[in-house]
Protein backbone atom coordinates (compact mmCIF):
# COMPACT_ATOMS: atom_id res chain seq x y z
CA UNK A 1 0.00 0.00 0.00
CA UNK A 2 2.74 2.04 0.90
CA UNK A 3 4.39 2.29 -2.87
CA UNK A 4 0.80 2.36 -3.99
CA UNK A 5 0.42 5.87 -2.39
CA UNK A 6 4.08 6.71 -3.18
CA UNK A 7 3.22 6.24 -7.27
CA UNK A 8 -0.57 7.58 -6.83
CA UNK A 9 0.87 11.19 -5.19
CA UNK A 10 4.39 11.83 -6.31
CA UNK A 11 4.11 10.09 -10.10
CA UNK A 12 0.68 10.72 -10.74
CA UNK A 13 0.74 10.95 -14.75
CA UNK A 14 2.51 7.36 -14.43
CA UNK A 15 0.32 5.44 -12.00
CA UNK A 16 -1.32 3.49 -14.66
CA UNK A 17 1.51 2.24 -16.25
CA UNK A 18 3.55 1.59 -13.17
CA UNK A 19 0.45 -0.33 -10.50
CA UNK A 20 -0.60 -2.33 -13.79
CA UNK A 21 -2.14 -6.11 -13.25
CA UNK A 22 1.29 -7.20 -13.80
CA UNK A 23 2.93 -5.52 -10.72
CA UNK A 24 -0.14 -6.07 -8.68
CA UNK A 25 0.70 -9.80 -9.22
CA UNK A 26 3.75 -9.61 -8.79
CA UNK A 27 3.82 -7.63 -5.30
CA UNK A 28 1.17 -10.52 -3.71
CA UNK A 29 3.08 -13.04 -5.12
CA UNK A 30 6.21 -11.72 -3.44
CA UNK A 31 4.33 -11.19 -0.12
CA UNK A 32 2.59 -14.30 -0.26
CA UNK A 33 5.68 -16.44 -1.09
CA UNK A 34 7.91 -14.95 1.62
CA UNK A 35 5.11 -15.63 4.18
CA UNK A 36 4.72 -19.07 3.17
CA UNK A 37 8.52 -19.98 2.44
CA UNK A 38 8.79 -18.22 5.95
CA UNK A 39 6.48 -20.44 7.55
CA UNK A 40 7.22 -23.33 6.01
CA UNK A 41 11.33 -23.20 7.25
CA UNK A 42 9.67 -22.51 10.70
CA UNK A 43 7.95 -25.25 10.88
CA UNK A 44 10.11 -27.65 9.34
CA UNK A 45 12.92 -26.13 11.75
CA UNK A 46 10.22 -26.68 14.26
CA UNK A 47 9.87 -30.57 13.63
CA UNK A 48 13.82 -30.99 14.21
CA UNK A 49 13.51 -29.03 17.58
CA UNK A 50 13.99 -31.64 20.45
CA UNK A 51 12.07 -30.48 23.65
CA UNK A 52 13.67 -31.52 27.30
CA UNK A 53 10.90 -29.26 29.12
CA UNK A 54 7.37 -29.70 29.89
CA UNK A 55 4.80 -28.92 26.77
CA UNK A 56 3.04 -26.05 28.05
CA UNK A 57 3.36 -22.81 26.33
CA UNK A 58 2.83 -19.77 28.11
CA UNK A 59 0.33 -18.29 25.66
CA UNK A 60 -2.78 -18.68 24.07
CA UNK A 61 -1.17 -19.15 20.70
CA UNK A 62 1.83 -21.37 19.77
CA UNK A 63 4.46 -18.78 18.62
CA UNK A 64 7.78 -19.36 18.18
CA UNK A 65 9.94 -17.49 20.96
CA UNK A 66 7.50 -19.58 23.19
CA UNK A 67 8.76 -22.78 21.79
CA UNK A 68 12.60 -21.77 21.77
CA UNK A 69 11.71 -21.66 25.64
CA UNK A 70 11.16 -25.14 25.93
CA UNK A 71 13.85 -26.62 23.37
CA UNK A 72 17.27 -28.48 24.44
CA UNK A 73 18.50 -29.54 21.22
CA UNK A 74 21.08 -27.97 19.37
CA UNK A 75 19.05 -26.47 16.51
CA UNK A 76 17.93 -23.88 18.65
CA UNK A 77 21.17 -21.87 17.09
CA UNK A 78 19.69 -22.05 13.94
CA UNK A 79 16.18 -21.12 14.84
CA UNK A 80 17.34 -17.80 16.60
CA UNK A 81 19.58 -17.59 13.38
CA UNK A 82 16.38 -17.88 11.24
CA UNK A 83 14.31 -15.17 13.74
CA UNK A 84 17.42 -12.87 13.01
CA UNK A 85 16.70 -12.87 9.42
CA UNK A 86 12.86 -12.95 9.92
CA UNK A 87 13.55 -9.54 11.74
CA UNK A 88 15.75 -8.10 8.82
CA UNK A 89 13.31 -8.70 6.86
CA UNK A 90 10.45 -6.91 8.55
CA UNK A 91 12.96 -4.29 9.03
CA UNK A 92 13.42 -4.16 5.33
CA UNK A 93 9.64 -3.56 4.85
CA UNK A 94 9.59 -1.17 7.63
CA UNK A 95 12.39 0.89 6.26
CA UNK A 96 10.62 0.80 2.60
CA UNK A 97 7.33 1.90 3.50
CA UNK A 98 9.59 4.74 6.28
CA UNK A 99 11.07 5.98 2.98
CA UNK A 100 7.92 5.74 0.51
CA UNK A 101 5.98 7.89 3.27
CA UNK A 102 8.89 10.42 3.26
CA UNK A 103 8.71 11.22 -0.10
CA UNK A 104 5.15 10.85 -0.22
CA UNK A 105 5.11 14.03 2.48
CA UNK A 106 8.08 15.73 1.03
CA UNK A 107 5.88 15.51 -2.54
CA UNK A 108 2.29 16.55 -0.63
CA UNK A 109 4.31 19.58 1.24
CA UNK A 110 4.87 20.77 -2.13
CA UNK A 111 1.60 20.75 -3.08
CA UNK A 112 0.28 25.10 -3.32
CA UNK A 113 -3.46 23.98 -2.71
CA UNK A 114 -4.80 22.96 1.03
CA UNK A 115 -8.00 21.06 -0.27
CA UNK A 116 -5.12 18.63 -2.57
CA UNK A 117 -2.92 18.60 0.66
CA UNK A 118 -5.70 17.58 2.96
CA UNK A 119 -6.84 14.74 0.48
CA UNK A 120 -3.37 13.48 0.21
CA UNK A 121 -3.16 13.30 3.68
CA UNK A 122 -6.10 11.88 4.51
CA UNK A 123 -5.67 9.13 1.94
CA UNK A 124 -2.31 8.41 3.74
CA UNK A 125 -2.77 8.61 7.07
CA UNK A 126 -5.15 5.22 7.90
CA UNK A 127 -2.46 3.00 6.02
CA UNK A 128 0.54 4.95 8.17
CA UNK A 129 -1.53 4.76 11.58
CA UNK A 130 -2.47 0.38 11.05
CA UNK A 131 1.14 0.30 10.01
CA UNK A 132 2.68 2.11 12.49
CA UNK A 133 0.20 0.02 15.22
CA UNK A 134 1.77 -3.23 14.15
CA UNK A 135 4.84 -2.44 14.77
CA UNK A 136 5.21 -0.94 18.19
CA UNK A 137 2.68 -3.92 19.14
CA UNK A 138 5.26 -5.94 17.86
CA UNK A 139 8.10 -4.07 18.61
CA UNK A 140 6.76 -4.08 22.34
CA UNK A 141 6.18 -7.78 22.09
CA UNK A 142 9.76 -8.53 21.31
CA UNK A 143 11.59 -6.41 22.02
CA UNK A 144 10.93 -6.08 25.54
CA UNK A 145 13.39 -7.77 27.60
CA UNK A 146 12.45 -11.29 28.97
CA UNK A 147 14.40 -10.99 32.30
CA UNK A 148 11.79 -8.34 33.36
CA UNK A 149 8.71 -9.93 31.45
CA UNK A 150 6.13 -12.28 33.91
CA UNK A 151 4.25 -14.64 32.17
CA UNK A 152 0.83 -12.72 32.42
CA UNK A 153 2.71 -9.49 31.10
CA UNK A 154 3.58 -11.96 28.32
CA UNK A 155 0.17 -12.72 27.43
CA UNK A 156 -1.05 -9.66 27.37
CA UNK A 157 1.27 -8.16 25.14
CA UNK A 158 0.68 -11.32 23.16
CA UNK A 159 -2.96 -10.48 22.78
CA UNK A 160 -2.76 -6.75 22.24
CA UNK A 161 -0.42 -7.62 19.55
CA UNK A 162 -2.38 -10.40 17.94
CA UNK A 163 -6.14 -8.88 18.57
CA UNK A 164 -5.39 -4.76 18.45
CA UNK A 165 -4.39 -4.37 14.88
CA UNK A 166 -6.89 -6.67 13.03
CA UNK A 167 -9.18 -5.07 15.09
CA UNK A 168 -8.22 -1.34 14.54
CA UNK A 169 -8.21 -1.76 10.73
CA UNK A 170 -12.05 -1.66 10.24
CA UNK A 171 -11.62 1.57 12.71
CA UNK A 172 -9.19 3.50 11.23
CA UNK A 173 -10.36 3.00 7.81
CA UNK A 174 -14.00 3.70 8.17
CA UNK A 175 -12.87 7.01 9.58
CA UNK A 176 -12.64 8.67 5.72
CA UNK A 177 -16.79 7.58 5.73
CA UNK A 178 -18.40 10.64 6.45
CA UNK A 179 -21.24 8.64 7.53
CA UNK A 180 -19.38 6.87 10.10
CA UNK A 181 -17.91 10.32 11.67
CA UNK A 182 -21.45 11.53 11.77
CA UNK A 183 -22.47 8.38 13.22
CA UNK A 184 -19.39 8.64 16.20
Amino acid sequence: MAYDRYVAICQPLHYETVMNRTACVQMAASAWITGILSSALHTGITFEISFCGGNVVDQFFCEIPQLLNLACSDLYLIEVGFLIFSSFLGLSCFLFIIVSYVQIFKAVLRIPSKQGEHKAFSTCLPHLTVVSLFFSTAAFAYLKPTSSSTPRLNLIVAVLYSVLPPMMNPIIYSMRNKEIKGAL
